[in-house]
């Protein structure tokens, strides 16, 4: 089962946001501020958070940057209604995944989640591939030798790794092609 953190100060929203995800099926957990949002994410591992922009703390922003610095497979949608002034490129460049308005449109949030979350399996898988094909330590030919063949190690599966590489690329590419985009930007004065 997906799961998913709410982060919002606002009971109504938490309340509205909990009926709607979890009648689409998956596990929700709710906190109010920054710090709930960082215990949970200490104590579990969640496919993605849902967080307000204007979140009590250091705010959304400041929390989405901590998402993708320590949790990349996790994916992040900041959310603001429809009157507060937040920067959507800022959003994006602070890492977040979508922008959503409330109030919500039903259709349009389980959409939206429905395809982070998928991505978010995508990277879990490849991280965790990734781990379990690092290469082992290093093991003479002479120990190789002496284990009996089930146990020796497999030789790398070269399609298996391009295919963990460009699912990881794809996931990372807009991220990538915004900051590089922002950075010419500030070198040309813009």
């Amino acid at each position: 089962m997906s799961t998913i953190l709410l982060a919002d100060d606002s009971p109504h929203a938490q309340r509205m946001g909990e009926r709607i995800l979890r009648e689409e099926g998956f596990e929700v957990s709710s906190v109010a501020d920054e710090a709930g949002a960082l215990a949970c994410l200490a104590e579990g591992d969640p496919d993605l958070v849902i967080a307000d922009a204007f979140l009590p703390g250091s705010g959304g922003l400041d929390l989405c940057r901590y998402i993708k610095k320590f949790h990349r497979h996790v994916r992040v949608i900041l959310t603001a209604g429809q009157l507060e002034s937040l920067n959507e490129e800022e959003a994006h460049a602070a890492g977040c995944d979508a922008v959503l308005r409330k109030p919500f449109e039903a259709s349009l949030v389980i959409g939206t989640i429905r395809s982070l979350v998928h991505e978010a399996k995508l990277a879990r898988g490849l991280f965790a591939e990734a781990m379990a094909a690092a290469p082992p330590a290093p093991v003479s030919d002479a120990a190789v030798s002496d284990l009996p063949a089930a146990a020796r190690p497999a030789p790398p599966d070269p399609e298996r790794i391009q295919a963990a590489i460009t699912l990881a690329l794809d996931a990372a590419l807009p991220n990538l092609v915004r900051e590089i985009t922002e950075k010419v930007l500030v070198a040309l004065g813009h």
